[in-house]
């Protein structure tokens, strides 16, 4: 190695501590202005928070026109999700466009009008699980909290205060539904609207009896403490003989799930390693039609597997 391009790896690698040094190392105390200091004034806002207020307002304004934004709001509110519904489908929109773009890219026009499919099929999906799994929950908590209701009723507290015990307990979901019973009624709305209210939002009909029991109370009287007790030791024995049946069914769910994603799974995978295995279905008509009624197949035996497995009692 020559002398010269020693000497030059000497100074690149003493120009690089130099550089960490300085970087790492602090540069004193950074003067800020006053106008941040003060909690009152509000941020410039940037770029980015400009663009995105616009075309929230925007996707406002369609959802206004086309007066999907009550069913929408009401979707989002039993799924749990805190973000707004215009938010939502302006992320769901970006989301298509890039793997519209992406599947595009890679695959030609139809495998970005597939993949550009995904993202509000893929949205919608999420939203029907996230409401599943909030209405399971409020059914698996609820035995406990009309417990809770029960012996804040015999220490003499008031059914309202009853339940804010239970807002203020009770994990989410049903502390949170609790909470906005509280709220809704401390604005001057009436108890038993606020509770048959949700139960429409949960779709539970434990709850509707409960909110039943207690208007039924409230206009006859009686000891609404036992009343209570009655109706959690019905619910508890309803969860126990549906937690029975979902185990009792879960094999057939399972072998559901394999059903239907073998078959996509197989296309998929012949798809990716060999592109000309497949490509005699949608050079012809005969191709195109033996896809169709794949598909059609496929739809009605989802279908069907769902009523077999969906048990209700």
């Amino acid at each position: 190695m020559s002398p010269a391009l020693l000497f030059l790896g000497l100074v690149l690698v003493a120009g690089g501590l130099a550089l960490l040094v300085l970087g790492a190392v602090p540069a004193g105390p950074r003067r800020v202005p006053l106008a941040r200091l003060d909690p009152t004034t509000a941020p410039p806002p940037t770029l980015l928070s400009k663009v995105t207020t616009q075309a929230q307002g925007g996707v406002e304004q369609v959802l206004a026109r086309r007066g999907g934004a009550g069913a929408g709001a009401a979707a989002l509110e039993r799924a749990g999700i805190a973000m707004g519904l215009p938010e939502v489908v302006l992320l769901t929109g970006l989301a298509t466009l890039v793997l519209g773009a992406v599947g595009w890219l890679l695959g030609g026009v139809l495998a970005g009008l597939l993949l550009a499919l995904l993202a509000p099929l893929g949205a919608r999906v999420a939203v029907r699980l996230r409401t599943g799994r909030r209405q399971a929950r409020f059914a698996d908590q609820l035995d406990d909290a009309l417990q809770l209701m029960a012996s804040s009723l015999r220490a003499g507290h008031s059914l309202l205060r009853a339940v804010d015990a239970v807002a203020d307990q009770a994990p989410a979901p049903i502390g949170e539904e609790f909470a906005r019973i509280v709220n809704e009624t401390r604005v001057g709305r009436d108890l038993g609207a606020a509770l048959d209210e949700v139960a429409v939002r949960v779709d539970s009909d434990d709850f509707r009896w409960t909110a039943q029991a207690i208007a039924i109370h409230r206009e006859v009287g009686g000891n609404l403490a036992e009343v209570l007790d009655t109706v959690g030791t019905t619910i508890r024995e309803r969860n126990a003989i549906r937690r029975q049946v979902k185990a009792l069914s879960a094999e057939g769910r399972l072998s559901a799930w394999v059903l239907m994603t073998l078959p996509v799974g197989i296309v998929a995978f012949l798809t990716a390693t060999n592109p000309v295995y497949l490509s005699a279905f949608t050079e012809s008509l005969p191709g195109w039609i033996m896809i169709l009624v794949s598909v059609v197949l496929l739809v009605v035996g989802a279908l069907w597997l769902k009523k077999t497995v969906a048990i209700r009692f």
